[in-house]
């Protein structure tokens, strides 16, 4: 029978050692009553016990910290023990826990892996739909893997560890909901900042090719002759495209990547054209970069795109440019990564100009650039995620002026510093950033004012906001 497999983990459960807290007798002395099989009250708590060992899922040692471990435990109904649904659309929810505050989580799609806490965000691994089981239980199947939460090898030990396995509706997949009441509906999870902000809303702002017809592509030449019209135009590119040298992109357009839409072999050159939006597309193997922006060109917005295995910068932005928000993307696998700013000998045209926002992109594992400044001021480097960075993040130098606000740096040794190679320093003003076994960075200076609004995210949510959001394939387009 289904019900009697038993999975097995590759490695042995550690043996914990842990001590349960003591709650007073009045803390559990609750009236509890079973709820009904996939139906549930968003404003109460609930003790989730399993139907195999009759044990309630447990937020182990009362961690508050995002990847504290979720195992199972004497019911004791304390705050550990109880979770709320958060009901985020499409028949899902998240299991937000009383004592913590956050949601319980898998980290990937394997079968076996130690389910976790983490800050709420818009990521699906956080998504769970209810299924029903025998005798009122329910199966809780998460959205990312498809699987269902599982008590790992049957175990009906303190501490036994819940995980994930496919659904088999086995008694160790099956829980029973105890309503406990009280608490009060939890407040909707922010919405993901999908829309533009930062510095393309300026000057007039950032719109594309508007309400302009809809150019659907699938060839380097007719991507090639799209992005050179005169016309304002959305232009939609489907499937795989290999292309060579740099695409001249013209003012008024919208590019967007259907699913799975890549640019392979060549990259975007915005050359003194304005009002352009790229969004949604995965550029690998390009020649010279991935996108350029140049020649004085105003008012670009580069987002939701993924990075890969390029030549030279994924995001150059040189020569006068002006008014760009780069945000929300991700790059892995390459070295240099953003360039804000070509040369020292071009204070002429760049000074009072180069005025980016770089925010919610996830730097992952790249090098170097993330970005390197000159002249630009104030630079705008928020709620970006820096992951295994062994180069650098941020350089601010030849008199730049940079704002690193509400980063999260993680295994990044220097995060930001003033100054790189042959160029001198700029200024560099760093506040609220989050650092996960990474160097202190370097500041100096002053840096004038952010002219436009924006939401600041906590720095210590940002990895979980950022990974849950950023590359292609993340939005709907």
């Amino acid at each position: 029978m289904l019900a009697d497999v038993k999975p097995r983990l590759a490695r042995r459960l550690a043996v914990l050692a842990a001590t349960a807290v003591a709650l007073p007798a009045a803390a559990v002395a609750v009236t509890v009553t079973p709820a009904a099989a996939a139906t549930v009250d968003t404003g109460a708590y609930y003790v989730f016990v399993n139907r195999h060992s009759g044990k309630a899922m447990d937020l182990w040692n009362w961690s508050t910290a995002d990847g504290g471990e979720i195992r199972q435990f004497t019911r004791l109904d304390g705050n550990n023990q109880q979770f709320q649904f958060v009901d985020v659309g499409s028949g899902y929810y998240q299991l937000r826990n009383r004592h913590s505050g956050k949601v319980v989580t898998v980290p990937n799609s394997n079968d076996g892996v130690q389910i976790t806490q983490v800050t709420a965000s818009n990521d699906t691994k956080q998504h769970w739909a209810l299924r029903d089981s025998a005798n009122g239980d329910v199966r809780f199947i998460n959205r990312h893997s498809g699987k269902a939460l599982d008590l790992w090898e049957w175990s009906t030990a303190d501490g036994g560890m819940i995980s994930q396995y496919a659904d088999l509706d086995g008694t160790n997949q099956r829980w029973q909901l105890v309503r406990l009441g009280g608490g009060t509906t939890p407040p909707p999870n922010p919405a993901p900042q999908t829309g533009l902000v930062g510095w393309a809303t300026q000057n007039g702002g950032t719109t594309g090719g508007g309400n302009a017809g809809t150019t659907t592509v699938t060839s380097a030449s007719a991507l090639t002759s799209a992005l050179n019209s005169s016309s304002a135009a959305v232009i939609r590119v489907s499937g795989t495209i290999n292309c060579s040298g740099m695409l001249r992109v013209r003012s008024n357009k919208t590019i967007l990547g259907n699913s799975g839409a890549t640019i392979a072999g060549c990259g975007f050159t915005i050359n003194g054209d304005r009002n352009v939006i790229i969004r949604n597309l995965t550029f690998r193997n390009w020649s010279d970069d991935a996108i350029n922006v140049e020649q004085s060109a105003t008012n670009i917005w580069i987002d939701h795109n993924t990075f890969t295995a390029g030549y030279d910068g994924a995001v150059d932005i040189k020569r006068g440019s002006d008014f760009i928000t780069v945000s929300w993307n991700r790059v892995y696998g390459h070295d240099k990564t953003m360039l804000l700013g070509h040369s020292d000998d071009n204070a002429s045209q760049d000074v009072g100009r180069l005025r980016v926002s770089y925010h919610h992109n996830w730097f992952d594992g790249s090098n170097q650039r993330n970005p390197r400044v000159r002249f630009g001021n104030p630079v705008h480097v928020y709620n970006n995620y820096y992951s295994n960075v062994r180069g650098y993040g941020v350089a601010s130098t030849m008199n730049a002026g940079v704002l690193v606000e509400g980063n999260y740096f993680e295994n990044t040794p220097d995060p930001y510093h003033l100054g790189e190679g042959s160029s001198g320093p700029g200024s560099l003003v760093a506040r609220n950033n989050h650092f996960v076994n990474s160097g202190g960075g370097q500041t100096g200076g002053s840096v004038a004012g952010i002219p436009y609004s924006y939401t600041l995210d906590s720095a210590s949510s940002v990895k979980s906001i950022v990974t849950g959001g950023a590359g292609a394939g993340r939005i709907s387009v």
